[in-house]
């Protein structure tokens, strides 16, 4: 809205806009839950990848998105400078997922595992790319599309929501896909091409309503500057650098259990669908989103947010005698960590528009791409990084990769790798975040 304007409260953002912008998060649930869920163990047991490798060909691409996201970001504040609006890159991540996120899972049988990684690190390395043109503008249109605080809180309780229902969705289902088919490889490929369309038509659904929405943004947004000088001003505003560092560490633990859930259930628990404890993950989050966004309201984000982390690793760290107890109630544990999880995925993201509205009041600009972009940057590392460390603590721990059809009987040292990986490395890097969710400034 332009400065000396009347001011007038904004309307409430209706039901149908609040869904149709929130439905753009099964987009990004699917490239952020299938990768991390089956890319390693599709290179480790299907293609006979060593884990070590393994890890860079998981940590590569995202690390190359650390760099061009902000770069993405600015784009994108220059097209609101331009045309008042930054939907129309929704497209183009749209159509770079329906062609480019099947290639990460089509590499041919027989494949030499050296050559096979080459493939899938150059597929998702594109991929990534195209992705970034979706997620950046996306999480900044929240700070845009409503002006009221509480009315984020219940946007980015929608929006996680359907995040979260995407997530189960996309990972109890992809693993589902690779079983249909007999041969391992053409079940992969035949998932990466489902799994890229709904994606895409995700990410379609939510361009064509929000491209209509007005905006609340300061006529300031047409001045911009470059990357590096976004990334370094963005950095200096204090809310925005000590919420996005503890997420930052959130998203290290939360990827590492991705990636360690399915050895978790084939080795710890004894259950090769592991599509059932990654639906064990996901289901108690979605039936517990409101509650989370009715603790926010009560007690305030920061409070929910130490809480929910709390929650989540008490699940995991009880996870620990997940060997030696029934199996029903080391599933339970993982219900716990679920429900913790929900309000970890929430409150942050919640947070996020408060800062960004933060840094506009306080220096006159509108900078919500640049801000999202080293946001997702982050995050992007971080669902990298956590995969990587399980890997390489897999591979120090003497883990035996495999081809599709292959069966070999894992030393105790992996074993106990395993557990490391999916309950001690997440409960640390998650632990180191409480410090600064407790320092965070802004009342909420």
């Amino acid at each position: 809205m332009s400065p000396g304007a009347p001011t007038v409260e904004p309307p409430r953002l209706t039901r149908g806009s609040t869904l149709g912008y929130s439905v753009g998060a099964t987009g990004t649930a699917g490239f952020g839950t299938v990768p991390g869920l089956l890319l390693a163990i599709y290179l480790t047991n299907t293609l006979g990848v060593a884990a070590g490798i393994a890890s860079l060909v998981v940590l590569v691409p995202k690390l190359w998105d650390v760099f061009f996201l902000p770069y993405v970001g600015t784009l994108s504040d220059r097209a609101v400078a331009r045309t008042g609006n930054r939907a129309r890159f929704l497209v183009l991540g749209a159509v770079g997922m329906l062609v480019c996120f099947p290639l990460m899972f089509a590499v041919p049988a027989g494949v030499a595992p050296m050559a096979a990684a080459a493939w899938v690190l150059i597929a998702f390395l594109i991929a990534a790319s195209a992705f970034a043109f979706f997620q950046v503008p996306y999480i900044a249109l929240a700070a845009e599309i409503t002006d009221s605080p509480r009315e984020r809180t219940t946007l980015m309780s929608w929006r996680v929501g359907f995040q979260v229902v995407g997530i189960l969705l996309f990972g109890v289902g992809a693993p589902v896909i690779v079983s249909l088919l007999a041969d391992e490889n053409s079940g992969y490929l035949a998932m990466g091409v489902v799994v890229g369309a709904l994606i895409a038509a995700g990410m379609l659904i939510c361009w064509r309503v929000v491209r209509r929405l007005p905006r609340y943004v300061s006529e300031s947004t047409a001045r911009t500057h470059s990357p590096i000088r976004q990334l370094r001003t963005a950095w200096a505003a204090r809310p925005f650098r000590t919420l996005v560092s503890a997420f930052i560490l959130q998203a290290l633990g939360a990827g590492a259990v991705l990636a360690g859930a399915p050895y978790f259930s084939r080795y710890i628990l004894g259950v090769a669908d592991f599509g059932i404890v990654f639906g064990l993950l996901l289901v108690p989050a979605v039936i517990v989103m409101p509650l989370w966004a009715f603790v926010g309201h009560r007690l305030g984000k920061r409070r929910g947010f130490l809480i929910s982390s709390a929650l989540f690793m008490a699940g995991l760290l009880l996870s620990l005698l997940a060997a030696r107890l029934p199996l029903a109630v080391a599933l339970l544990l993982i219900c716990v960590t679920s429900v913790g999880y929900a309000g970890m995925q929430m409150f942050p993201l919640a947070m996020l528009p408060d800062t960004i509205s933060d840094d506009a009041a306080r220096t006159g600009e509108q900078r919500a791409g640049s801000f999202t972009g080293v946001w997702t940057a982050g995050e992007t590392a971080a669902f990298a990084i956590g995969p990587a460390l399980v890997l390489l603590l897999l591979a120090v721990t003497g883990y035996i990769s495999t081809t599709a059809g292959q069966v070999v009987e894992q030393p105790a040292l992996a074993i106990t790798g395993v557990q490391l990986a999916f309950s001690v490395l997440p409960v640390v890097l998650v632990a180191l975040s409480l410090p600064l969710i407790w320092r965070y400034p802004l009342k909420s």
